[in-house]
């Protein structure tokens, strides 16, 4: 191999070798957007489970019962004060603690 064969094999080298490091950095870069990505993405992924259980358990306590403010009223209710507000009686004694179907109806009527 003349001296000329060898400097052209080693300037081929250097432009292969090149080539190869542009490549392996254009690599690089995608892999550390695919890794950014899959950080974020787990990151959502979790915040969404959690709301998800949140939800879950927030249907579970609808279905199990009543809420807290609906027991409140059906407390006071149930110590014998309208909790309806029709004629302006929210608060006022019941009549012999007789039953009102509007205070039943706020109490254990649909919810939202």
């Amino acid at each position: 191999m003349n001296k000329r064969e060898l400097y052209d094999s080693f300037a081929d080298m250097g432009s292969e070798t090149k080539k190869m490091l542009d490549k392996i950095e254009t690599i690089k870069t995608e892999m550390m957007r695919v890794i950014e990505k899959n950080a974020e993405l787990e990151i959502e992924n979790q915040h969404l489970r959690e709301h998800l259980k949140e939800l879950e358990t927030q249907k579970q306590n609808d279905g199990q019962g009543l809420s807290k403010s609906r027991q409140n009223l059906e407390m006071l209710y149930e110590e014998g004060f309208h909790v309806c507000n029709v004629d302006n009686m929210y608060g006022t004694r019941r009549i012999n603690d007789e039953p009102c179907v509007f205070c039943q109806d706020v109490i254990y009527g649909e919810r939202r």
